[in-house]
């Protein structure tokens, strides 16, 4: 109970100060327990960093499976998972996305672990969206789960999420882009 305190106490923290702004003193207050749990529990500030950002992509992760999950069509489920993406990109703050971004071996590891534990439920979504007729028979799921993880990791990078009405439109075009492509069949 109290690591949970703490994991959120800092969340909180740092979306509303940034993560170098922050000491462990401050989170230990706004926590309610002292520095030296937040050491024994966590160690460093980095390892909590670490372990804020870890526990946050896990949360998003379930929260994506309740939603391929759901009854909602195919084709919703796809628009709410973008713009989860999108909403979390725009709600956190951009010093906790950086190590998404890094080479920080701990977060490539967790991320890679994740992405494997629910790559099968992907798979199956995938697979669903095929026999009602989504999702192209001719593209295998392996080429579609890269071309996801391709838009991931671009979206991530590109700071275009920012509330504006170029960010909306451009986030309208990629949603167009993802489910038809960016090409016109020629009229013959």
């Amino acid at each position: 109970m109290k690591k949970e305190r703490i994991r959120k106490a800092a969340l909180e923290l740092f979306n509303k100060w940034g993560v170098e702004k922050v000491s462990l003193a401050q989170i230990a207050k706004h926590a309610e327990v002292s520095p030296v749990t937040i050491y024994n529990y966590f160690g460093t500030k980095p390892q909590l960093v670490r372990h804020v950002i870890i526990t946050m992509l896990e949360e998003a992760w379930q929260q994506r499976i309740v939603l391929l999950q759901s009854n909602l069509p195919f084709h919703e489920k796809i628009e709410k998972m973008f713009f989860s993406t999108t909403e979390m990109a725009e709600n956190v703050a951009p010093e906790l996305l950086e190590p998404l971004l890094s080479n920080d071996p701990e977060i490539v590891t967790a991320v890679e672990n994740i992405y494997r534990k629910y790559e099968p439920e992907l798979i199956s979504f995938i697979e669903t969206g095929r026999d009602e007729g989504y999702v192209n028979p001719g593209v295998s799921s392996e080429t579609i789960l890269l071309y996801f993880t391709i838009l991931k990791e671009v979206s991530a990078k590109i700071k275009r999420f920012d509330g504006s009405e170029e960010a909306a439109r451009q986030t309208r075009e990629l949603m167009e882009i993802v489910f038809y492509g960016f090409l016109v069949k020629p009229s013959r």
